[in-house]
C-alpha cells in the first residue's frame, strides 16, 4: 500500500499578517492569502487528486476550494476533517506572537518561536505552552498527536495508490516533519501556500519534501 499526500498550508490570513497566534481561532484570507491559494493551485494543476481534505477552519477550506478549482479532478470541495486543525493554543489564541514567545522563552535565553523550537523541539514547546496556560486548555503534545494521528488513520483508509490533497496549518505541518523527518530541520514555519509531500504506507510515514512553492523536478 502506498498513498501520496500533498499537505498545503492555507493562504495568509489577517491574523498571520498581524503576527497574532492563530490555532483554532480563524480569520479571513488577505488578498495575499487568496494569491497564495491560487499559486498553490497552479503549482498542483498537473496532479490529479483522488480525494481532498481540509481542516474545519475557513482559511483551510477556502484554500482547498481554490486549489481544486485549478485542478483536473472533478472534486470541488474538500472533505472536512477536524483532525487536521492547527494546534490549539488555548489562552494564547489571538495573542501577539512575538510578545508571547519572548515572554515564554526569555527565561531560557530564547526570545522567539523559532529559537525555542531549535533549542527545545516543537514537541517540548507545545508542552511548555500547555503548562503556561492558566486555563489548561492549550494542547500538549500527547493531545495534539492523539487528534492528528486520527487524521492519518483517515488517510490510510483511502484506496491504495490514491493521491490526496490536505490543506492544513503551519505548526501542524512543521510538527509532522519534526516527527517523521527531523533531519529536514523544520525550525522555520512553512510559507503560506507551500507544499509538503508525504508517502504513506501501512506502517510508515515518509516525508518526500517540505515547504516548497514549486514541485521539485525529481519528485
Amino acid at each position: 500500500m502506498a498513498i501520496t499526500v500533498y499537505f498545503v498550508r492555507h493562504g495568509q490570513t489577517y491574523l498571520n499578517q498581524y503576527n497574532r497566534i492563530q490555532g483554532w481561532s480563524d480569520a479571513p484570507l488577505t488578498a495575499q492569502g487568496v494569491e497564495d491559494a491560487k499559486r498553490a493551485g497552479q503549482t498542483l494543476n498537473q496532479i490529479n487528486f483522488d480525494a481532498a481534505f481540509s481542516s474545519d477552519s475557513s482559511r483551510a477550506i477556502i484554500t482547498a476550494q481554490t486549489i481544486l478549482a485549478s485542478n483536473p479532478t472533478k472534486l470541488t470541495d474538500p472533505i472536512i476533517e477536524p483532525a487536521f486543525r492547527e494546534e490549539f493554543f488555548g489562552y494564547f489564541e489571538g495573542a501577539d506572537g512575538p510578545h508571547t514567545w519572548d515572554f515564554l522563552g526569555r527565561p531560557l535565553g530564547m526570545n522567539d518561536f523559532e529559537a525555542m523550537i531549535a533549542g527545545l523541539s516543537i514537541e517540548k514547546v507545545r508542552d511548555m505552552l500547555h503548562d503556561a496556560d492558566p486555563y489548561g486548555d492549550a494542547e500538549d503534545n500527547k493531545a495534539f498527536w492523539k487528534r492528528f494521528d486520527h487524521g492519518f488513520d483517515v488517510l490510510r483508509q483511502q484506496p491504495d495508490n490514491t493521491t490526496i490533497l490536505v490543506v492544513s496549518h503551519g505548526t501542524a505541518i512543521r510538527s509532522i516533519v519534526s516527527r517523521f523527518a527531523p533531519e529536514m530541520n523544520p525550525t522555520s514555519s512553512p510559507k503560506n501556500g507551500s507544499i509538503t509531500k508525504l508517502t504513506l504506507t501501512k506502517d510508515q510515514t515518509k516525508v518526500d519534501f517540505f515547504n516548497k512553492l514549486t514541485l521539485p523536478t525529481n519528485m
